[in-house]
């Protein structure tokens, strides 16, 4: 099984920061190639600063994983999964796009 670094409160990847029923997936940063439950979990525990992933790999890289089943996913993917998972079709946060720009190029 994948490790979910950061504050978590549950097996689902919920963490101290962000832990609603639909907080449920961690993102691999790219500077470390570690999934964080989040992005203050990645700031409170890395030794270095974040990095967002370039539009370059949004595509092909797997950089995020459902809580629920452990499916991990393409940015693109994720992005266009209109807030499920699209492999167990666990609801993810709607409002977690609001935070895209923290891990993605926009």
């Amino acid at each position: 099984m994948i490790e979910i670094k950061g504050k978590t409160i549950d097996n689902a990847g919920r963490c101290t920061h962000w832990h609603s029923d639909r907080d449920i997936i961690a993102i691999k940063f790219a500077c470390c190639a570690e999934y964080y439950a989040c992005y203050s979990c990645h700031e409170e525990l890395a030794d270095h600063p974040a990095q967002r992933w370039p539009r370059s790999a949004f595509q092909e890289e797997k950089a995020i994983l459902c809580g629920t089943c452990h499916y991990e996913m393409s940015i693109q993917e994720y992005q266009g999964s209109n807030s499920s998972c699209p492999n167990c079709a666990a609801p993810f946060n709607p409002r977690c796009s609001l935070h895209w720009p923290l891990y993605f190029e926009m």
